[in-house]
């Protein structure tokens, strides 16, 4: 045999050889399927993954806060309170008349009322006759169930002395909280134990000094005959401008509150004079006259 013949004859033994060990002791001679590797779990990395970076939305400015508006009950908590209109009782001519004050608000009414009384008449209200009887600093020192209690000066004959305790009655008991007074530890008293001491015509309004205009409101108790109260308006020559007359609500023997209402043309601004009064029923005369200088404002 040639040298060729016989390397080809080797290469295909050991190729048999080859072929033959690579299968093992399987009889059926399938190769099976190829094998895979096991499933490995990644060894951890002491590098974490990157985690994306997801652009943050711009943080919105924050909301403008303004301050609240003032409330309405805040706003007429801090509105001033209304000023007080207290009524005061002088003497003129031995009687009692009114007039008014004013003043601002206060809780303490009695107190205020007193210190006006004291403090005495304005000049128009002296120029019609009108003085106090009551001193400086006499106060109320308590009010219980309706009545005030307080202590006032004895000096003087038993007439200054009803007329002093009766200014400050009447006074007194114009305010709700006030029915009766207690002067000096007496028994209690009211308006009707000095009743006597009223004018037969009483003017609330207006009152002295005061500006007035057309139509004017003239106001008042009285017990006249017939319960007939007239009315009527002086310029400053003394000259009639105007002229009334109403009817109070009880006749003779009785008092009871009247209304009159009076006009007068345009006139300048100038001193006047209210005049309220009764007829007399025997000659027509004007009798228990009571004069209230005022002012006349000038119309339009």
């Amino acid at each position: 045999m040639s040298r060729c013949g016989t390397v080809r004859l080797g290469v295909a033994v050991l190729a048999a050889a080859l072929l033959l060990g690579g299968c093992g002791t399987s009889r059926s001679g399938d190769l099976g399927p190829a094998p895979t590797a096991p499933p490995t779990s990644a060894a951890p990395s002491s590098h974490p993954a990157p985690v994306p970076t997801v652009a943050a939305e711009p943080t919105p400015p924050p909301p403008t806060v303004r301050p609240p508006r003032p409330s309405a009950a805040g706003s007429a908590g801090t509105r001033r309170p209304d000023p007080v209109t207290i009524e005061l009782w002088y003497v003129r001519a031995g009687l009692l008349v009114p007039t008014r004050r004013t003043r601002p608000a206060t809780v303490a009414t009695s107190r205020l009322a007193l210190t006006e009384l004291a403090a005495g008449p304005s000049p128009a209200e002296a120029a019609t006759g009108m003085t106090t009887l009551l001193p400086a600093g006499v106060e109320v020192t308590r009010i219980t169930d309706g009545v005030a209690t307080l202590r006032v000066p004895s000096d003087g004959d038993p007439t200054t002395r009803r007329l002093r305790a009766a200014q400050v009655v009447w006074t007194l008991t114009q305010f709700p909280t006030v029915r009766q007074v207690r002067l000096d530890g007496a028994a209690p008293v009211d308006r009707s134990d000095y009743a006597d001491l009223l004018p037969p015509i009483v003017v609330t309004g207006p009152v002295p000094g005061e500006r007035v205009s057309a139509p004017l409101v003239v106001t008042g108790t009285a017990t006249v005959f017939e319960a007939t109260v007239s009315v009527r308006v002086l310029d400053a020559a003394g000259r009639e401008v105007a002229t009334g007359f109403g009817t109070a609500s009880c006749g003779s023997g009785c008092r009871g509150g009247y209304r009159v209402v009076v006009g007068w043309r345009a006139v300048r601004e100038q001193q006047g004079t209210v005049e309220v009064y009764e007829v007399s029923a025997v000659d027509g005369a004007r009798i228990n006259t009571m004069t209230v200088p005022v002012v006349l404002a000038s119309g339009d």
